[in-house]
This record gives structure tokens, C-alpha cells and sequence, in this order.
């Protein structure tokens, strides 16, 4: 066991490498040079150096002087000892401003991930207990209606009802108009309110998913001899339904599972651009409007590294839930 983790890690941490490598390289390619912009406005400003010298002086800071595989290398050694720059939108060190947005998306993808699996796994394994009935059909059409439903739609939609209409929550934000009248646990629920609407907007979205795959590898695994085997056995439908048919379920959503891993910790870019929630989704889109290249490349090797770290705990959930794994 433990030899099969060490490999699956040495080969995350390569692949993070590559990763970062490739991403750097399209930053670098990219036709508009924001280095020069960012010359530009800060030699603009009363005092400052000429625009030649500015220009010179974060070329060399950041390794552009330089062939793509060299500026890497030294880019790659100061992200190593964590001098990742500062970022140049929001006049902060990247790693503070990371600090600063990154537990709003936690928060909203985590009570989205919690509502998530509580609804669509036993929806779907409803659904294919009852194959082709009333209540299939349901649930069927209801995740389609999800799938099929746009973004920036849907938001829309509960935004002119629950908040226009009905005047029951704000229209966007994360606190209210008078939060910082409010005590600790005022607080707490005025941000709990603004939340809300994000969560539902994320749980419709990503209910059919879900819920469908569950339904699809259920009735597989239904359908397999020694389901039915054991059904014929007398044992208990329960039983058959939550011991043996939904463990061998769960290999196929742990794969589905592990993409949800970085989807919390990336953040919802446009349910949090459109309910203006400042999670890490939407800072990483203001940024990169704004050319801001140490954030930009902050958040893409943390995407890299957080989406290796989940396939690496998904292949050892793999081996744990199914041991020909760890043979094989």
C-alpha cells in the first residue's frame, strides 16, 4: 500500500511540475505584454522612475528578460521558498490577498457539496430502485431541467423572485447595509442570508449531475448476478441495496467525487461574479482582467496542485474500497 501511494505521489508532483511549466509558457506567449502596461501606469505617477527603468526593473523581477525555461526555473525557486509576488490589481502580496477571499468559497462550496450529496445520491439510487417509474421519471426530468439550465439564467430567476419580488434577500453582496452595526451572531446570519441564493444557484446546477451518474452505476451494479444472487438467497432488500450493491457503487463515485475537491477551493466564477460574493473565483477573474500576472499564476498552480492532491486521495480511496487495486 504504502509503495502504491509513493509512486502515485512522485507522479502528482511531476505532473504539478509540467503543469506549472506549461502555464508559465502561455503567459509568457501571450501577444499584449501587461508588463508594459503596468510600466506605463506606474511611470504615469508623480515621482516615478522613467517608464524605461520600470520596465527593465520588472522584466528582471520576474524572470521576462529571460528564455521561458530560465524565467521558469527562477520563478519556480522563489514560489518554492513562497515569495509569490505582489499582486499587481490589488497592491497586496498574492498569498495575503489569497488569505483574504479564499474562506468565502470554501464556505459556499462545502454547504453546496454537503446539500449536494445529502439530495442526488439518494435520489439517484431511488430512481433506480423504481426503473421506470412515476418517480423515476421525475427525478429524471428534474435533473435534466437542471443540467440544461444556464448560469447566469437561473441567478437571474431567484434573484427577481426572492429579491425583487418578494424583498426576502439582498440582490448581491456578501453583508448588508448595516453589518458592522450588528453583533457577532448578526453578523453570522446577515452572511448566512447573502449565501443563500449563491448555494441554491449552485445546488440546482450541479444536482442532475450527480444525481444521473449515481442513478446510471446503480442500475448496473443492480442488474449484476450476484445481486441477484443474493436476492434469491432471501437476504433482506435493505441489505442487498446499502451493503452490497451501494459499496461497489462508490468506486465510480469516488472518480466523480474527486473533481468536486478543487471546484471548492477554486470557486464559483460565475455565481460569484453574478451574486458578487468576493470568493477566489471572483478575484481570480478580477485579476486576470486586469492582467495581473503573479495572481494568475498564483491561482493556476494552486489549481494544479489541488487537483493532483484529489486524484491522489481518490486513488487511494480506490485501493481502500477495492483492494484488486493495490494488486494491480
Amino acid at each position: 500500500m504504502w509503495k502504491f501511494i509513493v509512486k502515485r505521489v512522485l507522479l502528482a508532483i511531476l505532473i504539478i511540475v509540467l503543469g506549472s511549466l506549461v502555464c508559465y509558457a502561455i503567459i509568457r506567449c501571450m501577444p499584449t505584454s501587461y508588463v508594459e502596461k503596468v510600466a506605463r501606469e506606474r511611470a504615469s505617477r508623480p515621482g516615478s522612475p522613467s517608464y524605461k527603468v520600470i520596465l527593465e526593473a520588472l522584466n528582471a523581477h520576474y524572470g521576462m528578460d529571460t528564455d521561458i525555461f530560465t524565467g521558469f526555473l527562477q520563478w519556480g525557486g522563489k514560489a518554492l521558498r513562497g515569495e509569490w509576488g505582489e499582486s499587481w490589481f490589488y497592491n497586496l502580496p498574492v498569498t495575503e490577498r489569497f488569505s483574504q477571499v479564499i474562506w468565502y468559497s470554501v464556505s459556499l462550496n462545502l454547504i453546496t457539496l454537503f446539500f449536494q450529496v445529502i439530495t442526488c445520491i439518494p435520489l439517484g439510487i431511488l430512481a433506480a430502485r423504481k426503473q421506470y417509474s412515476k418517480m423515476d421519471y421525475a427525478i429524471t426530468v428534474v435533473a435534466l431541467a437542471c443540467i440544461s439550465l444556464p448560469t447566469f439564467f437561473l441567478a437571474t430567476i431567484l434573484k427577481y423572485i426572492f429579491s425583487i419580488q418578494l424583498g426576502w434577500v439582498d440582490l448581491y453582496g456578501i453583508v448588508g447595509r448595516y453589518h458592522n452595526q450588528l453583533n457577532a451572531w448578526g453578523q453570522m446570519l446577515d452572511m448566512a442570508q447573502h449565501m443563500i441564493l449563491p448555494i441554491v444557484t449552485l445546488v440546482m446546477l450541479n444536482l442532475g449531475g450527480l444525481m444521473r451518474f449515481t442513478r446510471t452505476n446503480m442500475l448496473e451494479v443492480l442488474n449484476a448476478d450476484y445481486i441477484r444472487t443474493a436476492r434469491a438467497k432471501g437476504v433482506p432488500e435493505k441489505r442487498v441495496i446499502n451493503h452490497h450493491a451501494f459499496r461497489n457503487t462508490m468506486i465510480p463515485l469516488i472518480t466523480y467525487m474527486s473533481y468536486l475537491i478543487p471546484s471548492i477551493f477554486s470557486g464559483s466564477l460565475i455565481t460569484e461574479t453574478l451574486f458578487q460574493i468576493p470568493g477566489i473565483g471572483w478575484t481570480a477573474y478580477q485579476s486576470m482582467v486586469g492582467g495581473d500576472i503573479p495572481f494568475a499564476m498564483f491561482y493556476m498552480v494552486f489549481l494544479t496542485v489541488l487537483t493532483q492532491v484529489s486524484l491522489v486521495v481518490a486513488d487511494i480511496m480506490y485501493a481502500v474500497v477495492d483492494p484488486r487495486v493495490r494488486v494491480n
